[in-house]
């Protein structure tokens, strides 16, 4: 399945880039580029897709994405319906690797930032406290000038390295597979999901959108995601289930419904596999913070 890939804007005036986005729709596809993303979600919910990872995104995450790396917010429906009133908020830095000189990661004080960009090769969630003050230093970097600039963009990914509570995303196995042919096929199978995954979807049906036929489909998609379409799904689903729990506004068994199960104990079951907890569990801990 191939990402597109984007050319980053540069301001010849600027060593990295650093923008706001106020709309749910920039860059809404699966892509990588050759610089590192560094984000912020002041102000946003929806599906996050790095790598084979997928998973909820929510206001206040800030995520470490490496060179590269196949990656993809999607925005919930309601930040597209012109009813509701929920707005986007987003930071994003851009940088290349090398952009401080090429010895500069060499430089033996240096080890602990190097060893955060090889691993964020694989995506990092921040997790702990901390996220709210890096996504202050991020919002910084806008209205930074002059070497300031520069600074506040380390010392946000020195405060990365601090955490004690980072998730690293994709799977070590991971990998980038970018034949011109599928330029759009990974685009279409996620938003048929996105849109259909609270219904039965039938094999038939993703072929037909992924444009292969049915006796190929499972057999493509595994091969490239790693992971059956089913899994892919439950997990979509899971993650759905995740933000119902969290909005606290139903009860678990309508939760299950709603998020695309048939039976309570399927939807107990991969919840469990899932997150770790029970759907119980997992509501309590997270209303508990």
């Amino acid at each position: 399945m191939k990402p597109q890939l984007l050319k980053v804007s540069n301001n010849p005036v600027n060593s990295f880039s650093v923008r706001r986005d106020n709309v749910p729709y920039i860059n809404n596809r699966w892509h990588y580029h050759a610089e590192v993303e560094l984000i912020y979600f002041k102000k946003g919910n929806g599906t996050q897709f790095i790598g084979d990872s997928i998973k909820r995104f929510r206001s206040g995450d800030v995520v470490l994405v490496g060179a590269h790396l196949p990656h993809y917010w999607k925005f919930d429906e309601s930040y597209f319906n012109e009813d509701e009133k929920n707005n986007a908020d987003v930071v994003v830095a851009h940088f290349c690797e090398n952009f401080w000189g090429s010895s500069f990661l060499n430089l033996p004080e240096n080890k602990s930032l190097k060893l955060l960009l090889e691993k964020a090769q694989r995506g990092i969630q921040i997790q702990d406290k901390s996220r709210k003050q890096i996504g202050e230093l991020i919002e910084t970097i806008l209205s930074s000038e002059g070497p300031k600039r520069i600074i506040t963009l380390m010392d946000a990914l020195l405060a990365i390295e601090n955490c004690s509570n980072n998730t690293v995303l994709s799977s070590m196995g991971f990998r980038h597979d970018f034949e011109e042919t599928e330029n759009d096929r990974i685009n279409a199978i996620y938003n048929y999901s996105l849109t259909n995954f609270k219904r039965k979807i039938q094999m038939e049906e993703m072929a037909a959108v992924a444009n292969i036929s049915p006796n190929s489909f499972c057999r493509y998609f595994k091969s490239r995601t790693r992971k059956t379409y089913t899994q892919f799904i439950s997990e979509i689903r899971v993650g759905h289930a995740c933000k119902l729990l969290i909005e606290d506004s139903m009860n678990v068994k309508q939760i299950c419904y709603e998020s695309g199960f048939h039976n309570f104990a399927s939807f107990h079951k991969h919840f469990k596999m899932i997150t770790g907890k029970s759907p119980l569990s997992y509501q309590k801990s997270y209303l508990h913070k």
